[in-house]
Parts: structure tokens; sequence; C-alpha cells
């Protein structure tokens, strides 16, 4: 898992290269993106994606036997609701 509390402008940052479309890059250089950052953010949020669909799967049973559970006893504590 990514760390989300690290001070980014203190990561180190790796050399490499990638390919693009060139009507995205063009477009990118035009609206003053940085296509390095918005790369790392893209690759960023698909690490979270497939980190969160991996959990999901792994834990796909106890999310099925807690869901059961609360459909047939409802919250331990839903007869305290103020709404």
């Amino acid at each position: 898992m990514i760390n989300q509390f690290i001070d980014e402008r203190r990561v180190p940052r790796k050399r490499t290269s990638m390919t693009i479309r060139p009507d995205y890059l063009q477009r990118a250089k035009e609206l003053g993106i940085n296509t390095s950052a918005a790369a790392e953010q893209g690759v960023g949020d698909a690490i979270h994606k497939a980190e969160t669909a991996k959990w999901i799967e792994e834990n796909r049973e106890a999310i099925k036997t807690a869901n059961d559970w609360v459909a047939a006893n409802e919250l331990p504590l839903a007869g305290k609701r103020l709404f």
C-alpha cells in the first residue's frame, strides 16, 4: 500500500520512459500540464484501484458474512439512533 503521509517533495524519483498519444502530449503542453506529475498521479490512482479490488476480493467472504449477520440481526446499536 502506498503511504499517503509521505512528503512528496522528498521522495526521490526514478527516470523512466513511456509512450503517450501525440495529441495528449500536445494538449498537455498547450495547457501547461506537467506530464511526469500527471503520469505519476495516474499510476498512483491505478495502484490504489488495484489494491482496493485485491483487498475486496481477499475479504469477500468476511464482508458477506458481516452483511448477512447485519441483515439477520440489524446493527447492534440501531435502536439507539436519534435519526
